[in-house]
């Protein structure tokens, strides 16, 4: 029974709001609902996409992956974690920033999104790469670690 989904969601789409604002949507050809021992898992095998929104309802975030898991755990302090797999691209729309990774944790009670994996980092102030990526869940605040061949751009004031 474990390897058999209870549930078959084909073209979900779902909206958290918070007073009547959106706060994320979430898009996915396919959601598989599969329960087990240790917890539940909903599968996206063919993608998902995930649409930030900022406080006064401005899309903020967009990220998007060719396949991804949510696992809530059955303990008593149950753990919730997102993963993303494959071709991972997580979008900041207001830094103009860029990120390409292959793998991406969002962990939901500290807010924070992360990977151990390469990243590419492209924005307006040049473009950025290494090992290993820490920020915030609406990734606003990207910390790369590990960089190695970056380039950054020049200021130019306007006269």
């Amino acid at each position: 029974m474990e390897t058999t989904p209870l549930q078959t969601v084909d073209n979900m789409f779902a909206v958290q709001t918070t007073n009547g604002k959106v706060n994320m949507r979430i898009e996915a050809k396919v959601m598989e609902h599969y329960e087990k021992d240790t917890g539940s898992i909903d599968a996206f095998p063919k993608g998902l996409a995930v649409y930030g929104y900022t406080e006064e309802g401005l899309l903020e975030t967009i990220i998007v992956s060719d396949d991804a898991r949510h696992y809530v755990s059955k303990k008593k302090e149950a753990e919730e974690t997102w993963s993303a797999f494959g071709n991972v691209i997580i979008h900041n729309i207001p830094k103009q920033e860029t990120m390409e990774t292959d793998t991406l944790y969002w962990d939901q009670s500290k807010k924070e999104i992360y990977t151990d994996c390469y990243v590419k980092m492209y924005s307006p102030q040049g473009f950025m790469q290494g090992y290993g990526m820490r920020s915030d869940d609406h990734a606003k605040n990207a910390i790369l670690h590990r960089p190695f061949d970056s380039y950054g751009r020049a200021a130019e004031e306007a006269e």
